[in-house]
Protein backbone atom coordinates (compact mmCIF):
# COMPACT_ATOMS: atom_id res chain seq x y z
CA UNK A 1 0.00 0.00 0.00
CA UNK A 2 3.13 2.71 1.07
CA UNK A 3 4.43 1.43 -2.31
CA UNK A 4 1.67 2.44 -4.40
CA UNK A 5 1.26 6.10 -2.79
CA UNK A 6 5.09 6.36 -3.04
CA UNK A 7 4.95 6.03 -7.01
CA UNK A 8 1.73 8.24 -6.85
CA UNK A 9 3.70 11.17 -5.02
CA UNK A 10 6.66 10.83 -7.16
CA UNK A 11 4.57 10.77 -10.60
CA UNK A 12 3.05 13.96 -9.19
CA UNK A 13 6.40 15.53 -8.25
CA UNK A 14 7.63 14.59 -11.94
CA UNK A 15 4.68 16.51 -13.73
CA UNK A 16 4.37 19.30 -11.00
CA UNK A 17 4.27 23.10 -12.80
CA UNK A 18 3.93 26.32 -11.12
CA UNK A 19 3.68 29.46 -13.60
CA UNK A 20 3.63 32.06 -10.47
CA UNK A 21 4.18 32.50 -7.12
CA UNK A 22 1.10 31.25 -6.39
CA UNK A 23 1.71 28.12 -7.76
CA UNK A 24 4.80 27.83 -6.58
CA UNK A 25 4.10 28.20 -2.79
CA UNK A 26 0.94 25.25 -3.48
CA UNK A 27 3.82 23.10 -4.37
CA UNK A 28 5.90 23.67 -1.65
CA UNK A 29 3.16 23.32 1.24
CA UNK A 30 2.09 19.94 -0.71
CA UNK A 31 5.49 18.51 -1.20
CA UNK A 32 8.25 20.66 1.06
CA UNK A 33 6.04 21.49 4.34
CA UNK A 34 6.32 19.53 7.65
CA UNK A 35 2.21 18.94 6.36
CA UNK A 36 2.85 17.83 3.01
CA UNK A 37 2.40 14.21 2.45
CA UNK A 38 6.11 13.60 2.35
CA UNK A 39 5.64 14.21 5.99
CA UNK A 40 2.94 12.22 6.11
CA UNK A 41 4.76 9.26 5.18
CA UNK A 42 7.09 9.73 7.60
CA UNK A 43 4.56 9.78 10.29
CA UNK A 44 3.41 6.56 8.82
CA UNK A 45 7.40 5.25 9.79
CA UNK A 46 5.86 4.76 13.30
CA UNK A 47 3.21 2.33 12.65
CA UNK A 48 5.64 -0.06 10.53
CA UNK A 49 7.57 -3.55 11.69
CA UNK A 50 10.79 -2.29 12.97
CA UNK A 51 12.47 -4.81 9.88
CA UNK A 52 10.64 -2.92 7.61
CA UNK A 53 11.40 0.77 8.57
CA UNK A 54 15.14 0.98 7.43
CA UNK A 55 14.13 0.10 4.22
CA UNK A 56 11.06 2.59 4.04
CA UNK A 57 12.66 5.55 5.17
CA UNK A 58 15.40 4.65 2.35
CA UNK A 59 12.47 5.53 -0.27
CA UNK A 60 10.68 8.18 2.08
CA UNK A 61 14.05 9.81 1.83
CA UNK A 62 14.73 10.02 -1.58
CA UNK A 63 11.34 10.96 -2.30
CA UNK A 64 12.29 14.20 -0.30
CA UNK A 65 15.40 14.86 -2.42
CA UNK A 66 13.09 14.77 -5.24
CA UNK A 67 10.82 16.81 -4.29
CA UNK A 68 13.37 19.66 -3.23
CA UNK A 69 15.08 19.26 -6.73
CA UNK A 70 12.25 19.66 -8.16
CA UNK A 71 11.37 22.66 -6.23
CA UNK A 72 14.54 24.34 -7.16
CA UNK A 73 13.71 23.81 -10.93
CA UNK A 74 10.28 25.00 -10.71
CA UNK A 75 12.18 28.64 -8.62
CA UNK A 76 14.94 28.91 -11.67
CA UNK A 77 11.97 28.09 -14.26
CA UNK A 78 9.62 30.50 -12.99
CA UNK A 79 12.69 33.71 -11.91
CA UNK A 80 13.96 33.23 -15.26
CA UNK A 81 10.33 33.35 -17.30
CA UNK A 82 9.71 36.84 -15.31
CA UNK A 83 13.45 37.81 -16.64
CA UNK A 84 12.51 37.21 -20.42
CA UNK A 85 8.86 38.43 -20.02
CA UNK A 86 8.86 41.39 -22.28
CA UNK A 87 8.95 45.14 -20.65
CA UNK A 88 5.34 47.57 -21.26
CA UNK A 89 6.49 50.31 -23.35
CA UNK A 90 5.27 53.46 -21.53
CA UNK A 91 3.10 56.03 -23.36
CA UNK A 92 4.91 58.90 -23.38
CA UNK A 93 2.00 60.92 -25.05
CA UNK A 94 0.72 60.76 -21.06
CA UNK A 95 1.37 63.68 -18.81
CA UNK A 96 4.07 63.98 -16.13
CA UNK A 97 3.09 62.54 -12.40
CA UNK A 98 4.11 66.02 -10.41
CA UNK A 99 6.34 64.66 -7.77
CA UNK A 100 6.56 67.06 -4.95
CA UNK A 101 10.50 67.92 -4.86
CA UNK A 102 12.41 70.11 -1.66
CA UNK A 103 14.41 72.90 -2.80
CA UNK A 104 17.94 74.88 -1.78
CA UNK A 105 17.41 77.02 1.47
CA UNK A 106 17.79 80.72 0.57
CA UNK A 107 20.21 81.18 2.60
CA UNK A 108 22.52 78.33 0.78
CA UNK A 109 21.46 79.71 -2.77
CA UNK A 110 22.62 83.24 -1.34
CA UNK A 111 26.23 81.67 -0.06
CA UNK A 112 26.91 79.72 -3.13
CA UNK A 113 25.91 82.68 -5.47
CA UNK A 114 28.43 84.50 -3.65
CA UNK A 115 31.03 82.27 -3.97
CA UNK A 116 30.51 81.68 -7.63
CA UNK A 117 30.80 85.34 -8.42
CA UNK A 118 34.57 85.87 -6.33
CA UNK A 119 35.52 82.69 -8.01
CA UNK A 120 35.57 83.78 -10.90
CA UNK A 121 37.55 86.95 -10.39
CA UNK A 122 40.27 85.22 -8.81
CA UNK A 123 39.46 84.28 -5.15
CA UNK A 124 39.31 81.10 -3.57
CA UNK A 125 37.87 79.34 -0.67
CA UNK A 126 39.34 79.00 3.02
CA UNK A 127 37.64 77.92 6.19
CA UNK A 128 38.58 78.19 10.28
CA UNK A 129 37.88 76.69 13.41
CA UNK A 130 33.86 78.37 14.73
CA UNK A 131 35.62 77.89 18.48
CA UNK A 132 38.49 81.10 18.42
CA UNK A 133 41.69 82.09 20.35
CA UNK A 134 42.22 85.52 21.54
CA UNK A 135 45.01 85.99 19.03
CA UNK A 136 43.07 85.27 16.02
CA UNK A 137 39.97 86.29 16.93
CA UNK A 138 40.63 90.20 18.68
CA UNK A 139 44.85 91.01 19.12
CA UNK A 140 45.94 90.12 15.58
CA UNK A 141 42.93 92.05 13.99
CA UNK A 142 44.26 95.15 16.17
CA UNK A 143 41.67 94.99 18.58
CA UNK A 144 42.57 96.97 21.55
CA UNK A 145 42.41 94.96 25.01
CA UNK A 146 39.66 97.48 25.89
CA UNK A 147 37.67 97.20 22.91
CA UNK A 148 33.81 96.85 23.29
CA UNK A 149 33.78 94.03 21.49
CA UNK A 150 35.92 91.86 23.76
CA UNK A 151 32.78 92.28 26.51
CA UNK A 152 30.30 89.71 27.10
CA UNK A 153 27.63 91.56 26.08
CA UNK A 154 28.52 91.09 22.25
CA UNK A 155 30.65 87.86 22.81
CA UNK A 156 30.02 84.44 23.73
CA UNK A 157 33.13 83.68 25.85
CA UNK A 158 33.74 79.48 26.58
CA UNK A 159 33.09 79.20 30.41
CA UNK A 160 36.50 79.02 32.48
CA UNK A 161 38.77 80.21 29.37
CA UNK A 162 38.45 83.93 28.46
CA UNK A 163 41.09 83.98 25.72
CA UNK A 164 38.76 81.25 23.86
CA UNK A 165 35.33 82.24 22.39
CA UNK A 166 32.96 81.40 19.95
CA UNK A 167 33.96 83.51 16.71
CA UNK A 168 32.59 86.88 16.08
CA UNK A 169 33.46 86.73 12.43
CA UNK A 170 35.03 84.84 9.82
CA UNK A 171 37.83 87.90 9.69
CA UNK A 172 39.84 85.39 12.27
CA UNK A 173 40.34 83.20 9.16
CA UNK A 174 41.63 85.62 6.95
CA UNK A 175 44.53 85.77 9.91
CA UNK A 176 44.89 82.28 9.54
CA UNK A 177 45.57 82.12 5.76
CA UNK A 178 47.90 85.48 6.20
CA UNK A 179 49.88 83.62 8.84
CA UNK A 180 50.50 80.52 6.92
CA UNK A 181 50.60 81.93 3.17
CA UNK A 182 52.75 84.17 1.49
CA UNK A 183 51.28 87.19 -0.89
CA UNK A 184 49.55 87.45 -3.68
CA UNK A 185 47.02 86.26 -1.20
CA UNK A 186 43.01 86.12 -2.72
CA UNK A 187 40.50 84.75 -0.69
CA UNK A 188 37.10 84.36 0.41
CA UNK A 189 36.12 83.05 4.06
CA UNK A 190 32.20 82.08 4.22
CA UNK A 191 31.07 80.30 7.61
CA UNK A 192 29.26 80.87 10.65
CA UNK A 193 29.65 83.72 13.39
CA UNK A 194 28.39 84.41 16.91
CA UNK A 195 27.25 87.59 18.48
CA UNK A 196 25.81 87.65 22.27
CA UNK A 197 22.96 89.80 20.81
CA UNK A 198 18.98 89.80 21.45
CA UNK A 199 17.31 88.06 18.68
CA UNK A 200 14.40 90.31 16.68
CA UNK A 201 13.61 90.77 12.70
CA UNK A 202 16.57 92.49 12.50
CA UNK A 203 19.40 90.30 14.83
CA UNK A 204 20.55 86.93 15.31
CA UNK A 205 22.69 85.42 17.81
CA UNK A 206 23.84 83.33 15.10
CA UNK A 207 24.29 84.41 11.52
CA UNK A 208 26.61 83.70 8.54
CA UNK A 209 29.02 86.29 7.09
CA UNK A 210 31.25 86.05 4.23
CA UNK A 211 34.65 88.31 3.92
CA UNK A 212 36.80 88.80 1.39
CA UNK A 213 40.94 89.28 1.17
CA UNK A 214 43.36 90.46 -1.02
CA UNK A 215 46.76 90.80 -0.05
CA UNK A 216 49.42 92.02 -2.76
CA UNK A 217 52.38 94.65 -4.29
CA UNK A 218 50.51 98.03 -5.02
CA UNK A 219 47.08 97.01 -4.04
CA UNK A 220 44.79 100.21 -3.94
CA UNK A 221 41.57 101.36 -2.59
CA UNK A 222 40.52 101.63 -6.18
CA UNK A 223 40.49 98.08 -6.26
CA UNK A 224 38.54 97.25 -3.66
CA UNK A 225 35.75 99.97 -5.27
CA UNK A 226 35.69 97.71 -8.70
CA UNK A 227 35.58 94.08 -6.93
CA UNK A 228 32.12 95.31 -4.94
CA UNK A 229 31.02 97.09 -8.15
CA UNK A 230 31.27 93.82 -9.80
CA UNK A 231 30.05 91.91 -6.99
CA UNK A 232 26.75 94.29 -6.35
CA UNK A 233 25.59 93.95 -10.39
CA UNK A 234 26.32 90.64 -10.62
CA UNK A 235 24.28 90.16 -7.00
CA UNK A 236 21.67 92.35 -7.67
CA UNK A 237 21.04 93.48 -11.13
CA UNK A 238 23.28 95.98 -13.62
CA UNK A 239 20.97 98.73 -12.50
CA UNK A 240 22.15 98.61 -9.15
CA UNK A 241 24.10 101.42 -7.58
CA UNK A 242 27.11 101.50 -4.76
CA UNK A 243 28.27 103.65 -2.65
CA UNK A 244 31.04 104.28 0.22
CA UNK A 245 30.59 105.65 3.48
CA UNK A 246 33.39 106.54 5.18
CA UNK A 247 33.30 104.43 8.39
CA UNK A 248 36.05 103.02 11.49
CA UNK A 249 36.93 99.19 11.69
CA UNK A 250 40.24 98.57 14.17
CA UNK A 251 41.61 95.86 11.28
CA UNK A 252 41.16 98.66 8.11
CA UNK A 253 42.10 101.78 7.21
CA UNK A 254 40.64 103.80 5.66
CA UNK A 255 37.44 102.17 6.38
CA UNK A 256 33.93 102.26 4.70
CA UNK A 257 30.35 100.95 4.82
CA UNK A 258 28.89 100.22 1.76
CA UNK A 259 25.32 100.44 0.48
CA UNK A 260 23.59 100.01 -2.58
CA UNK A 261 20.53 101.21 -4.10
CA UNK A 262 17.24 99.63 -2.85
CA UNK A 263 15.82 97.50 -4.38
CA UNK A 264 12.13 97.63 -3.37
CA UNK A 265 12.13 101.37 -4.52
CA UNK A 266 14.42 102.01 -6.81
CA UNK A 267 16.22 104.35 -4.48
CA UNK A 268 13.24 106.60 -4.55
CA UNK A 269 12.41 105.78 -0.56
CA UNK A 270 10.75 103.49 1.09
CA UNK A 271 10.48 101.88 4.72
CA UNK A 272 13.08 99.16 4.34
CA UNK A 273 15.83 101.59 3.60
CA UNK A 274 14.08 104.13 5.39
CA UNK A 275 13.11 106.85 3.08
CA UNK A 276 17.14 107.39 2.28
CA UNK A 277 16.79 105.23 -1.07
CA UNK A 278 20.33 103.11 0.14
CA UNK A 279 20.57 99.75 2.34
CA UNK A 280 23.65 99.01 3.63
CA UNK A 281 24.90 95.41 2.87
CA UNK A 282 28.69 95.49 4.93
CA UNK A 283 31.76 97.04 5.65
CA UNK A 284 34.97 97.43 3.64
CA UNK A 285 38.40 98.90 4.12
CA UNK A 286 42.34 98.63 3.73
CA UNK A 287 44.11 95.86 5.73
CA UNK A 288 46.21 98.05 8.39
CA UNK A 289 49.28 97.84 8.09
CA UNK A 290 49.69 96.67 12.19
CA UNK A 291 47.48 93.23 10.97
CA UNK A 292 49.49 92.61 8.00
CA UNK A 293 52.70 92.52 10.55
CA UNK A 294 50.74 90.50 13.18
CA UNK A 295 50.75 88.04 10.23
CA UNK A 296 53.88 88.57 9.45
CA UNK A 297 53.32 89.90 6.33
CA UNK A 298 55.89 93.01 5.32
CA UNK A 299 53.64 95.80 5.58
CA UNK A 300 55.60 98.50 3.74
CA UNK A 301 55.91 96.51 0.40
CA UNK A 302 52.68 94.80 0.68
CA UNK A 303 49.14 96.07 0.65
CA UNK A 304 45.69 94.87 0.86
CA UNK A 305 42.12 95.30 0.85
CA UNK A 306 39.01 93.87 3.39
CA UNK A 307 35.34 93.23 3.01
CA UNK A 308 32.70 92.05 5.01
CA UNK A 309 29.05 90.79 4.40
CA UNK A 310 26.20 89.33 6.28
CA UNK A 311 24.75 86.75 3.84
CA UNK A 312 21.68 86.86 5.64
CA UNK A 313 21.13 90.63 4.87
CA UNK A 314 22.37 89.92 1.22
CA UNK A 315 19.41 86.97 1.20
CA UNK A 316 16.85 89.44 2.57
CA UNK A 317 17.31 91.95 0.36
CA UNK A 318 17.58 89.62 -2.93
CA UNK A 319 14.31 87.41 -1.86
CA UNK A 320 12.89 90.95 -0.03
CA UNK A 321 12.43 89.00 2.88
CA UNK A 322 11.70 91.45 5.97
CA UNK A 323 12.18 89.17 8.99
CA UNK A 324 15.86 87.52 10.06
CA UNK A 325 13.89 85.09 11.92
CA UNK A 326 12.68 83.14 9.30
CA UNK A 327 15.60 81.52 8.25
CA UNK A 328 16.20 79.46 11.33
CA UNK A 329 12.21 78.33 11.76
CA UNK A 330 12.00 75.77 9.67
CA UNK A 331 8.41 77.07 8.38
CA UNK A 332 7.72 74.63 5.21
CA UNK A 333 5.19 77.78 4.28
CA UNK A 334 8.58 79.94 3.95
CA UNK A 335 10.77 76.90 2.51
CA UNK A 336 8.61 76.17 -0.37
CA UNK A 337 8.80 79.75 -1.90
CA UNK A 338 12.08 78.61 -3.17
CA UNK A 339 11.67 75.19 -4.37
CA UNK A 340 12.90 74.82 -8.27
CA UNK A 341 9.28 75.77 -10.54
CA UNK A 342 8.53 71.96 -12.45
Amino acid sequence: MQIDKVAEIKSAIATAEARNQQELEEYRLKFISKKSVVGELFAEMRHLPAEEKKGFGQVINEVKQLAEQKFQELIEQLNNGLSNTKKETPDLTLPPTQIPVGGIHPLTATRQRIIEIFERIGFNLSEGPEIEDDWHNFTALNFPENHPAREMQDTFFIEKNPDIALRTHTSSVQVRVMENQKPPIRTLSPGRVFRNEAISARAHCIFHQVEGLYVDEAVSFADLKQTLFHFAKEMFGKTTKVRFRPSFFPFTEPSAEIDISCLLCGGTGCNVCKGTGWVEIGGSGMVDPNVLENCGIDSIKYTGFAFGMGIERIAMLKYQIKDLRLFTENDVRFLRQFRPML
